[in-house]
């Protein structure tokens, strides 16, 4: 059998122990199901036998992850606006969810800079939307809002962010995540309390990458793109240090804390880190040599205007020591693995593949299979330390 066979053997035999066991007849809704990471996380909870909903604009990039994989066919999709108050509510209470994962977002920091209002607006009314929507929806019971790493204030001094500290944001899209993490811990603490049976968790991950990101801006895509018309990648900031993992590591996190917080209730209530340890702090350059070095093309160079750039963080890293405690996280793949399954992935696309459902599926299984083999909780195993107790002195 196959590398391949053998990993989606594995992740079928143990299928019914991932998450508990959770997912599976459960109806779950994704806000932003049509982007990058929605995309994923949409097909992993088909994949778990979940009944998926989503709710976002039409897909933001094209190509789109969502359109090439084919997940209109699995997810009961309702375009519209998290900033449309009525057709959100709406929405949600026509599914009827018990689980949400909310993503939908205007994820870029350059783009912030050109649409300030915009960016507040749907990353922070959005959040605002959903929470009154989910308000006067009895099925919830688990809601999980991703915001970012970028929701921390960052004075660039060294150092990994834990979840109590200092929020803020140089750029509006830093901001705006911010301003979403205070939204979150409001409206917990307002509505969703001990009394009530909704249990909120926000959820900050850092820089992900994996096969069918489209986006501008973002450090694989660009590649792809100018592997394709023949250019060189041009980096703005080869130097910048950033936390980097498959987007398979955070969307596990999401999932078991989503499932923790159904089982084990407002224990887990709370803002979570989802990132790497410092090995996998590499810069900018050191991503871009190895993917194009995998990818089997392209070359790059430095931009000499990246001076003239909106700010951006040199440096970001997150400490994810209570998910590791309180969860039994750990990473599954290093930095060199995530990268090459990211350039495999774009091989695939490139070469003219027709089921890039499949790939996604495959990196899915074989992300199981490793998983399984780290004896992670998650995954089937039993691995969770005790719990350690931690100070949090911002939102949570």
């Amino acid at each position: 059998m196959s590398d391949g066979g053998e990993a989606t053997a594995v992740a079928a035999a143990v299928r019914p122990a991932l998450f508990d066991g959770v997912y599976a007849g459960r109806r779950v809704l994704v806000t932003g199901d049509t982007g990058f990471k929605g995309s994923w996380l949409c097909a992993w909870l088909s994949g778990l036998g979940a009944a998926v909903g989503g709710y976002a604009l039409a897909p933001p990039t094209d190509p789109s992850l969502f359109e090439l994989a084919g997940l209109g066919g699995e997810v009961a999709h309702v375009a519209g606006d998290v900033r449309d108050l009525a057709a959100l509510r709406a929405a949600v209470l026509a599914f009827e969810p018990e689980l949400v994962f909310h993503l939908a977002a205007q994820p870029l920091v350059r783009a912030s800079y050109g649409d300030p209002v915009g960016t507040f607006a749907t990353n922070v009314m959005g959040t605002v939307n959903l929470f009154e929507a989910i308000r006067v929806c009895p099925s919830v019971r688990v809601v999980v809002n991703v915001t970012s790493d970028k929701c921390y204030e960052n004075p660039e001094a060294g150092g990994a962010f834990r979840e109590g500290d200092p929020l803020g944001g140089h750029d509006p899209y830093s901001a705006s995540k911010a301003c979403a993490e205070v939204v979150t811990a409001a409206y917990r603490r307002s509505f969703f309390g001990a009394e009530s049976v909704v249990r909120v968790a926000s959820a900050r991950a850092g820089n992900v990458i994996g096969g069918g990101d489209w986006a501008d801006d973002r450090l694989l895509p660009d590649c792809v793109r100018a592997v394709a018309a023949g250019r060189e990648v041009v980096l703005r900031r080869p130097a910048a240090v950033r936390p980097w993992q498959h987007v398979l590591e955070p969307l596990s996190g999401y999932l078991w804390l989503g499932a923790r917080l159904l089982l084990d209730g407002q224990r887990l209530d709370g803002a979570w880190n989802f990132g790497p340890g410092a090995e996998a702090a590499v810069p900018v350059a050191a991503v871009v040599e190895t993917f194009l070095d995998a990818y089997g093309a392209g070359s790059w160079r430095p931009d000499p205007s990246g001076a003239q750039q909106p700010h951006e963080a040199a440096e970001l890293l997150l400490d994810g020591e209570k998910a590791r405690l309180e969860l039994g996280l750990r990473p599954v793949w290093d930095v060199a693995a995530a990268i090459e399954r990211a350039a495999a992935w774009y091989r695939r696309w490139a070469g003219g593949s027709a089921d890039l459902r499949a790939a996604l599926q495959a990196d899915i299984d074989a992300y199981v299979r490793a998983a399984h083999e780290l004896d992670l909780a998650w995954a089937g195993g039993r691995t969770i330390d005790a719990p350690a107790s931690r100070a949090e002195s911002g939102p949570s």
